[in-house]
């Protein structure tokens, strides 16, 4: 399982596992598809930025 820090693992459609920000302090995990990558940059420490077919945005910690 990839943790998500870097964007050539991140593929559109992709199951993943997020922390929204509102999640960050207690780093409860969202489910769901990748419909956009937000983050422009090859990596990320905290993880890369998507967002997901229900609409929220979040890092990536869990590639499924």
């Amino acid at each position: 399982m990839a943790n998500g820090q870097k964007r050539a693992d991140i593929k559109y459609g992709l199951d993943v596992g997020v922390v929204l920000k509102e999640d960050q302090s207690t780093d409860r995990i969202t489910y769901g598809k990748v419909q956009k990558i937000l983050t422009n940059s090859p990596t990320h420490p905290h993880g890369i930025k998507v967002r997901l077919n229900t609409g929220e945005v979040g890092r990536v910690k869990e590639i499924l």
